[in-house]
C-alpha cells in the first residue's frame, strides 16, 4: 500500500457516562515503525487501544487505516483488511500442540469453514508453512508440546505465530511482555523486532526498557489525552512526562 502512516485517528474521544476516558487523540502511526502508546494508569492506553482494535465504538472521532475509514468497523472486519491484535484474538487451543494451533490459524486465513470432523491429513499441506512460522518464534524443539503446557514465555511465542499466520500488515501488541521474567522478555522483545521488519507494529507496553530498546516513535497518554509524542530520549527528557510518571526520574 502507498502512503506514509497505516493508521491514523482525528479528535479520538470515548465518554463513559459523561467520564471523558479518551479525549481529541490525533494518533499517526507509520508504515513499517514500531510505536508504542505508553502512560501511567489510568493515562487512557487501553482504552485507545480498544478503539483502536474496534473492542470499542468512539464518541466521536474518526479512525482510518490506509486511507479508508474504519470508525464503524467491526473486529473482524479490520483483521480481514489486514489489522490483528495479538494476545486478544489470536486462537490459541489449549490442549492441541504447537503445530495444531499454527495448522488451524493457517487454516483460518484460507476462509470456509475449520475441517474439525474431517481426517487429520486434511490439515497436513499446512505443514511446512506452520512449521516456518514455529522456526521464526524459536518454537521448533515444542512441535508436538500441548500448549497448555509451554512455559508463559513460550505461550506467547505460539500466540505471535498463531497470529502471524493470518498474514497481517498491522500488529496490534497489548501488553506483549506482561508477568515476563527477564529472559522471557528479551526472547519476546527479540522476536517483536524479527516479526516488524515487513510489518507495522503498535504496542501498548509498561516495560520501559523494551520500549526503549524497540520502539521509533512513542505517544504518551495522560488522563485521556496525549502528552507527549517522540523518540524515547525525546518523550524521557519531557518534564511533562516525568511529571506524569511521578518523579520517576525516566518516561
Amino acid at each position: 500500500m502507498s502512503g506514509k502512516y497505516v493508521l491514523e485517528t482525528e479528535n479520538l474521544t470515548k465518554e463513559f457516562a459523561g467520564f471523558v476516558a479518551v479525549s481529541d487523540v490525533n494518533l499517526k502511526v507509520e508504515r513499517g515503525t514500531i510505536h508504542a502508546l505508553i502512560g501511567p494508569n489510568g493515562a487512557g492506553k487501553t482504552t485507545c487501544f480498544n478503539l483502536l482494535t474496534k473492542f470499542l465504538t468512539p464518541t466521536r472521532g474518526t479512525i482510518k487505516y490506509n486511507g479508508q475509514d474504519i470508525t464503524r468497523l467491526y473486529p473482524a472486519d479490520i483483521a480481514q483488511l489486514g489489522v490483528v491484535r495479538s494476545f486478544q484474538i489470536s486462537a490459541v487451543f489449549p490442549h492441541l500442540s504447537v503445530l495444531e494451533n499454527v495448522r488451524i490459524a493457517l487454516q483460518k486465513k484460507r476462509g470456509g469453514s475449520f475441517d474439525f470432523w474431517r481426517p487429520a491429513s486434511v490439515l497436513n499441506v499446512y505443514n511446512e508453512r506452520a512449521r516456518s512460522l514455529i522456526s521464526d518464534v524459536g518454537l521448533s524443539a515444542f512441535e508436538n508440546t500441548l500448549a497448555v503446557e509451554l512455559p508463559y514465555g513460550r505461550k506467547r511465542a505460539l500466540e505471535i505465530a498463531t497470529t502471524l499466520a493470518l498474514d497481517p500488515e498491522m500488529l496490534l501488541l497489548d501488553e506483549p511482555t506482561a508477568g515476563m521474567g527477564h529472559e522471557d522478555i528479551d526472547r519476546i522483545a527479540a522476536l517483536i523486532k524479527a516479526v516488524s521488519a515487513n510489518r507495522t507494529i503498535l504496542m501498548v507496553e509498561h516495560n520501559l526498557s523494551v520500549v526503549s530498546n524497540l520502539s521509533n516513535k512513542i505517544t504518551v497518554l495522560t488522563r485521556g489525552r496525549v502528552l507527549a509524542e517522540g523518540d524515547y530520549k525525546t518523550v524521557s527528557e519531557n518534564p511533562q512526562v516525568r511529571e506524569a510518571y511521578m518523579g520517576t526520574g525516566h518516561a
